[in-house]
């Protein structure tokens, strides 16, 4: 069985609908499909009607967006949780706000050295999307700034860049616990990702695994050797579960779906703890 668990549609940063990313997950050769658009769930519906239509499993999830104690940024994949949990749309709307603020600035800065403008970041945001660097990252692509999204991230619109803004996000902690209280599966997503800025300490990530989380993304391009298996590890000494997954974005990024899988004992794991929506299993 193959098992993508972190995908993104349009109704945040990728590039196709979640109708289309189900038809090419279906077509990549996909058993099971998780759609984890950031901050958002307003893709699932169209997203499950398709693959019931085509015969593909589909896992409701999404990606919050974080941020630790020492400035960290981290995202935090979330499974099976209650879509209409309020204190938790309630955090969502916070970092929502936020980041349409810290884009604005962001091109503000970008647009003293770059032929970049807020109007070009929009043109490539659908209506009611999640406005974020990676659109950013694509109207750079347009201006002809750098060739595609991934060169954007290492290099102008890193962490580590003069034009990076940090913005107000839910401490990942505090995001464990309303994913829980939701229903939900808490797995953290690509840990050891040092190409795209500072990795967390394991301070944080301890605080993570008092909170509830339950799981580790470890099979990502963007983790490190090294990284992966430092994770298996915690993972078995902390009884996480560990996932694999693509982080496909369409034509936004070079990922490919199906590229990193999550082990169907893994799956079921997810499914035993996840409370707060249902998923769809096609034999």
């Amino acid at each position: 069985m193959r098992i993508d668990l972190h995908t993104h549609s349009n109704v945040s940063d990728g590039t196709e609908t979640p109708a289309e990313l189900i038809t090419a997950a279906a077509a990549a050769g996909l058993d099971v499909v998780a759609l984890t658009d950031h901050d958002q769930t307003s893709g699932w519906d169209q997203a499950r009607v398709t693959a019931r239509e085509l015969g593909i499993g589909f896992i409701p999830g999404m990606e919050i967006t974080c941020q630790d104690s020492h400035g960290i940024s981290v995202h935090l994949l979330s499974y099976l949780h209650d879509p209409s949990y309020q204190p938790l749309l309630d955090e969502l709307a916070v970092s929502l706000n936020s980041r349409i603020v810290r884009a604005q600035r962001i091109v503000e800065r970008l647009a003293e050295d770059y032929p970049i403008s807020w109007e070009l970041v929009t043109e490539h945001c659908q209506p009611g999307a999640t406005v974020g660097r990676p659109h950013i990252a694509d109207a750079l692509v347009t201006a002809g700034v750098v060739a595609h999204r991934n060169e954007a991230f290492a290099n102008i619109l890193s962490s580590r860049s003069r034009y990076y803004v940090s913005h107000p996000a839910i401490n990942p902690a505090a995001a464990v616990r309303l994913v829980r209280e939701a229903g939900g599966v808490p797995v953290f997503a690509h840990p050891k990702a040092a190409l795209r800025g500072r990795v967390v300490p394991e301070s944080t990530v301890h605080e993570m695994i008092e909170a509830g989380l339950g799981g580790v993304e470890v099979y990502h391009r963007d983790n490190s050797a090294e990284g992966k298996e430092q994770l298996l590890a915690l993972a078995s000494e902390h009884d996480l579960i560990a996932t694999g997954s693509s982080d496909y974005h369409g034509t936004g990024k070079l990922n490919r779906l199906g590229e990193n899988l999550t082990e169907p004992a893994m799956l079921e794991r997810i499914l035993a703890q996840g409370t707060g929506t249902s998923a769809l299993l096609q034999s």
